[in-house]
């Protein structure tokens, strides 16, 4: 199926679906690549198949990284050489004008669970125990039936029984003391939440919602050492 970002036609999407994928060393293909624009901003986290489409369509301005997948096509009946195609885990691309509103300032990116969870490392912000999903709950600090707003700034993730004790009350009314500031993902640090592991190269393990927006700022500072 042709993603949103490739328009081939039948005969190159033939040619795509011919080639043999390896995955490299201890890697596998159900490993993401970064996808970013030029100028190094992260745009989203695509897999091996949209990467080739794009190296295919001639939109990849530079790649880095890790080297994740070879794929091999075949023989040119000219040069007598294999097709091969190499796949890093960091892609910055040309023409992503449609992207850059995600990147102003009052770009607000969708909340749901798994990225609140994620955003505050999966601890309850009033015990400060870490659980895993299916034992945190969206809490609203100050509630929707007080006039309280279902947006990143007003919910952390808490425990289903710090959240009973707290009902709909807020925090102080309930004694209880948050122990970080909610705050609202920026676009990079939203699609760094997204991937399903952390790149080699950030160096920074999310064990916090610092490590998290660190981690971001990180593949920044290294997609822009690399353009310059």
């Amino acid at each position: 199926m042709l993603s949103k970002h490739s328009k081939l036609s039948p005969a190159d999407q033939r040619w795509l679906d011919s080639l043999e994928a390896r995955a490299v060393g201890q890697q596998n293909l159900s490993q993401q690549v970064l996808r970013t624009d030029a100028s190094g901003m992260p745009l989203e986290w695509i897999d091996y198949q949209e990467a080739v489409r794009l190296h295919h369509l001639e939109r990849v301005a530079y790649s880095f990284g890790t080297l994740l997948f070879r794929l091999r096509g075949g023989v040119n009946a000219r040069s007598g050489r294999r097709t091969v195609i190499e796949v890093n885990s960091i892609l910055a691309t040309r023409g992503d004008r449609h992207c850059r509103s995600r990147a102003r300032p009052a770009y607000s990116p969708p909340l749901s669970n798994p990225m609140l969870f994620k955003r505050d490392a999966h601890l309850c912000l009033y015990c400060g125990q870490r659980f895993s999903s299916r034992d945190l709950s969206r809490d609203h600090i100050t509630p929707l039936s007080r006039g309280g707003r279902d947006r990143w700034n007003n919910v952390v993730s808490a425990c289903k029984r710090c959240n009973n004790h707290k009902s709909g009350r807020t925090p102080e009314e309930a004694g209880m003391e948050l122990l970080a500031v909610p705050f609202t993902p920026t676009h990079a640090e939203y699609v760094y939440l997204q991937g399903k592991r952390i790149l080699a190269e950030s160096g920074l393990p999310i064990t916090t919602a610092t490590d998290m927006a660190d981690g971001a700022r990180k593949i920044v500072e290294l997609t822009a050492a690399r353009r310059g």
